[in-house]
């Protein structure tokens, strides 16, 4: 019978499963593959509200209050390799939930979004719901061992729907994306290997178990107060940070990410851009800052400017972009930055606006990469030079392109505009007296603070720059002769940009739907971090 302990297993074995039963779908009926993921895909989204209707978003993260209940929900932990001390421990609080009902709302418009794709369909929706089944497992997982099996297994799928189902370079994509990644997470097993050797349980076994290695003091201490354990302690929080910028993407681990994005097909890029960069971020919030506090303190000013580099190179290289997708893919380096500018100043409002900003790119980057891929099923091609007068010809669609650009590049009242808005304001509040910088190293924090709020601000002029400039190039002026007669929307496409582009709407309206949720989380991580 589904409960609250074990919903959250089912979540991530239906996917799982539903692949595997469409791999034994008859070749003859190769076509019903599709209805069979929709509806999988379906049953995974009602099952991730269901789970959220059972969850009490008041509770702050990491705390257990005396005589109360942990603050980690719907959890399910049994010996899983008993030697180690590795556990199956499942759970959510009110970081990971955010994050997994984005993954099955993406992951659901993705699919729907496959209507075009008609080679080898039993293995493309096998492979999407395994790549689901990849991103809940990461999201989900609270034992250290477990989360890197998913965070590694979320790679395989990946890299076969964009090396068989993406473009011309295909191969060469589908394999920078696995080496990047693949590098990035060999950090992390190498502070797998040195956290079990430097942590030890009650029982003696090493500790996987990424609440109480962030919140039992023995380990926090040995950490912290010198001795082979901190120096460990300094080198595994940057392996970590190397591990999910390289997620994120940050520069200059990014490289992989506009390759991908250009040969992945469209719906592929909406889960790439919508949900595998939140990986990174995710990971920061939930186990770099958590675990090694004080590392994360000394080198906040490297984490800061590595955030500014990354929104400034991504707007300037987007503006020189003529590929329309590739042009999408360097602005989301850019909107991600922000994620890691905001994690780095270690304020509430800074930390709050990062784990908004990632909701809002989750909507707003699957939305323009849906947008890109709808215009090339009729054009097909994306060079911008050769669109214009788009309006014209697919009004309707042009209306929620619009709608896009201007919640991508964070118009007031749209969902982009709040999460940068809060980076900022917690950038510009991390050198004010009694910040916690100010407190743990001194008022020599506040100058490149200051000039790190300003390079992500003015950076915000050319983000506006380069999507209206976008804007105008591919949809107004006079069509352009090839371009005559574009069929208008099909239904699919109309229902899932209405789907992505009232979300922008709503939460930029009403940004508290989302803020008062997940105030008490980030109250929970800050109050652990800066303690």
């Amino acid at each position: 019978m589904l409960d609250k302990s074990s919903i959250l297993t089912v979540l991530l074995l239906l996917p799982i499963l539903g692949g595997m039963l469409i791999l034994l779908i008859p070749p003859a009926h190769a076509k019903k593959a599709r209805p069979a993921a929709m509806i999988i895909c379906i049953l995974t989204l009602l099952l991730s509200i269901l789970a959220a209707s059972w969850f009490d978003w008041t509770k702050l993260s990491y705390e257990s209050p005396p005589g109360g209940s942990p603050s980690i929900q719907l959890s399910f932990h049994i010996d899983w390799i008993r030697s180690l001390g590795a556990q199956y421990f499942v759970g959510v609080d009110g970081l990971s939930m955010p994050l997994l009902l984005l993954t099955t709302s993406i992951s659901l418009l993705a699919c729907w979004a496959s209507y075009g794709i008609s080679k080898s369909p039993k293995a493309y929706y096998a492979l999407l719901l395994f790549l689901l089944g990849g991103m809940i497992g990461v999201f989900i997982s609270l034992d250290l061992l477990l989360f890197y099996i998913f965070f590694e297994i979320s790679l395989f799928p990946m890299y076969f729907l964009i090396g068989i189902w993406g473009g011309s370079k295909k191969e060469y994509a589908a394999i920078k994306f696995f080496l990047y990644t693949l590098l990035g997470s060999i950090g992390i097993l190498i502070t797998i290997l040195g956290i079990y050797f430097y942590t030890k349980g009650p029982d003696g076994k090493p500790v996987f178990d990424m609440i109480q290695l962030a919140t039992d003091p023995a380990i926090k201490a040995k950490f912290a107060m010198g001795g082979s354990a901190a120096s460990f302690a300094s080198i595994a929080f940057w392996l970590l940070f190397i591990g999910f910028a390289v997620k994120v993407p940050s520069v200059p681990l990014h490289t992989w990410l506009p390759d991908a994005h250009v040969e992945a097909p469209t719906p592929i890029s909406m889960i790439l851009a919508a949900v595998l960069l939140k990986m990174g971020g995710y990971g920061l919030l939930r186990i770099s800052y958590p675990i090694f506090p004080q590392q994360a303190a000394d080198g906040w000013f490297f984490v800061a400017l590595i955030g500014v580099v990354s929104i400034v190179y991504g707007a300037l290289v987007a503006m020189a972009q003529k590929d329309f997708k590739r042009l999408v893919a360097y602005s989301s380096v850019s909107h991600m930055g922000y994620v890691v500018l905001g994690i780095a100043v270690m304020t509430p409002t800074g930390t709050a606006g990062a784990m908004f900003q990632m909701i809002s790119h989750g909507i707003t980057s699957a939305m323009m990469f849906f947008i890109v891929g709808v215009l090339y099923d009729r054009a097909h091609h994306r060079e911008i030079p050769r669109l214009g007068g788009i309006w014209s010809q697919m009004p309707a669609y042009t209306g929620w392109a619009a709608v896009g650009f201007f919640a991508s590049m964070g118009l007031p009242g749209l969902c982009g505009f709040i999460g940068e808005l809060l980076v900022l304001l917690g950038t510009f509040g991390a050198g004010s007296s009694g910040s916690f910088l100010i407190r743990h190293i001194g008022p020599q924090v506040f100058t490149p603070l200051m000039w790190f709020g300003v390079l992500a601000a003015v950076t915000i002029v050319f983000t506006a720059a380069y999507h209206l400039w976008t804007l105008q190039r591919v949809y107004m002026g006079a069509p352009k002769p090839e371009h005559h007669n574009f069929p208008g929307l099909t239904v699919s496409e109309k229902w899932i940009l209405a789907t992505l582009g009232l979300a922008a709407i709503v939460l930029g309206i009403l940004p508290m739907l989302l803020l008062e949720h997940i105030r008490p989380a980030i109250e929970g991580v800050m109050k652990l971090v800066t303690s």
